[in-house]
């Protein structure tokens, strides 16, 4: 695996093809996002308590930092955050399962609680102002509510499944753009170490000279640029569950499309491709993985 994000449990599968006999997700039993509700008061709640911390620490001075196995950092606030996260959920749905970062996986169960404590540890000790809290709801292995609450640019998400999309800086619904062509597209690919890692680079360098701009905004923002219509594409490779179940509510909720750099839905597949929808397919057909190289872009 390329020095990245950590992998706790193996394997990640996508606990929605366990069975092809099982019934499909309810994540639309209630109109307007209803039934998440309560699920998503909870959310807001427990980013709350995120933010108190993580601000506390950020550019602190006596911020400890280590590395992990994988050479990537963790600070106290990682941690210290994701156990205040998981301590809530415990209290208040302790029959839910949880996946952090930092601590691990509980195993996969009809509902789980997937946190990011902070994506964008780098920037966060380097006093860098672009990390967020990320907090999802997965029910049956889809993503049904997503918090990201970046407290150091002052700014807030958060989707239901059927719920639409907001933001702390919007009077209504988010609604990604209405761009159709490449040539007029602005789009962020995230690093492109990453897209060379994974042997896509030839595919970003082409995507690039077919496209109007790009830009590289990093982490969870991209893609909620995507939902705020600023941004029409974001991509990215070596990703873990927990840097993308937030996001993808927020995203498909504003209009977008949400799927693997090869098309599967899901944050099960390590990589990550949000569009406006409009031009999904036009970028999956030139970045997607050819079909005669199984494999190419995953990750062991």
């Amino acid at each position: 695996m390329p020095a990245g994000r950590p992998r706790y449990a193996g394997e990640v599968t996508d606990p929605t093809r366990a069975s092809s006999s099982a019934p499909a997700p309810a994540v639309a039993a209630e109109p307007d996002g209803a039934a998440w509700a309560d699920d998503l008061r909870l959310a807001l709640e427990l980013a709350d308590a995120a933010d108190a911390i993580s601000t506390e620490r950020y550019r602190s001075a006596d911020l400890h930092v280590s590395l992990k196995p994988d050479r990537t950092h963790v600070t106290d606030a990682d941690r210290a955050v994701e156990r205040a996260i998981r301590s809530g959920i415990e209290q208040h749905r302790p029959g839910d399962s949880f996946y952090g970062e930092e601590y691990g996986d509980d195993g996969a169960s009809h509902r789980q609680w997937i946190v990011d404590p902070i994506d964008g540890t780098a920037n966060f000790l380097r006093g860098v102002p672009v990390w967020a809290t990320l907090i999802s709801l997965v029910v049956d292995g889809v993503p049904v509510l997503g918090v990201v609450s970046a407290p150091a640019l002052g700014r807030r998400w958060w989707a239901t499944t059927g719920g639409g999309a907001f933001s702390s800086e919007h009077d209504g619904p988010l609604r990604v753009s209405g761009v159709r062509d490449l040539a007029d597209a602005s789009i962020s690919y995230n690093g492109l170490d990453y897209w060379m890692s994974a042997g896509r680079l030839d595919q970003l360098l082409d995507l690039t000279r077919q496209v109007w701009r790009t830009r590289a905004y990093g982490d969870f923002w991209s893609y909620m640029l995507v939902a705020e219509g600023a941004v029409d594409m974001a991509g990215e490779f070596d990703l873990q569950p927990y840097d993308m179940a937030a996001v993808i509510p927020v995203v498909q909720e504003a209009g977008g499309r949400f799927t693997s750099a090869d098309g599967d839905d899901g944050p099960w597949h390590g990589s990550a491709l949000a569009t406006n929808g409009l031009l999904h397919d036009a970028v999956l057909g030139v970045v997607a993985a050819p079909s005669s190289t199984p494999g190419d872009g995953t990750r062991s």
